[in-house]
């Protein structure tokens, strides 16, 4: 099973899901809203310049994403994480 880098910031309830290797350096070139009526909330993908999705931002992410997703996260919100 491949791994898959999540960070989440608690005090801004906001998280990230890479799709790209851990140790990559890939900037976005476009950033897609979905829209946050059909969602229920706010998530954005990120595109490369090929067109791949890179990664996903979820905001209010506690109410989107499985609770051991986010405890297991890379925490931003802490200091020395």
């Amino acid at each position: 099973m491949a791994e898959v880098r999540v960070t989440y910031d608690k005090t801004a309830n906001a998280a990230y899901v890479y799709f790209t290797e851990p140790q990559a350096r890939v900037k976005s070139a476009r950033m897609y809203p979905c829209d946050p009526v059909d969602v229920d909330g706010m998530i954005n993908l990120d595109f490369d310049e090929q067109g791949r999705v890179i990664g996903i931002e979820v905001l209010a992410a506690s109410s989107k994403l499985p609770a051991y997703l986010l405890r297991s996260a890379e925490r931003l919100d802490i200091e020395g994480s």
